[in-house]
């Protein structure tokens, strides 16, 4: 099955010291807790001089995997794959992740709010990928299914239906104040 289905090796979210934010391993490659933490601190240093803050994720090969990253603010998303994984996969997983991320924290990114809210990025994980196996990229439905097992959901709209009130919200705000000028 793994030679017909793309899997992932794990999800990393550091800090911008490369310390753990948030992260899940999907295979035993990293048996240790020792191991992994060496893991994540050498991916971090290898990438932290790249500019993986544009627009589309960049791609490196690291001790035989493939690890797609993206940095915004003081957060460093990674996603691992094999060596022989499609980088297109990756990438589109580690944009999942990162858009869905940037919906639950309403576009304020930053490591206080993603530690606030690591229940939600937790349960982010869980709906993207299952035992290395990818089950969801599209941030949107990531988003509603985390914020909806969370419990956080029941009697409140749902999270693009709160987006859209509370940009209603702040345009009678300012229509307001417009008027009162």
């Amino acid at each position: 099955m793994q030679d017909t289905c793309p899997t992932i090796k794990n999800i990393l979210l550091l800090d911008s010291e490369g310390k753990r934010v948030a992260v899940k391993y999907y295979t035993d490659d990293w048996p240790t807790n020792a191991v992994k933490l060496a893991y994540e601190k050498s991916v971090f240093t290898k990438t932290q001089k790249t500019n993986a803050r544009t627009e589309g994720a960049e791609i490196a090969m690291f001790d035989g995997y493939i690890v797609v990253y993206k940095f915004i603010q003081d957060l460093h998303f990674f996603v691992t794959g094999g060596d022989n994984e499609n980088e297109l996969i990756l990438a589109t997983v580690l944009q999942g992740f990162f858009d869905a991320v940037g919906i639950i924290l309403r576009n304020n990114v930053d490591k206080r709010t993603a530690l606030e809210n690591l229940d939600l990025i937790l349960l982010c994980l869980d709906e993207i990928v299952d035992g290395g196996i990818i089950l969801e990229t599209e941030a949107n439905v990531i988003a509603e299914k985390s914020v909806s097992s969370s419990g956080l959901a029941d009697g409140m709209s749902s999270l693009s239906e709160q987006t859209i009130s509370q940009a209603l919200a702040t345009a009678r705000e300012h229509l307001a104040r417009s008027l009162l000028k």
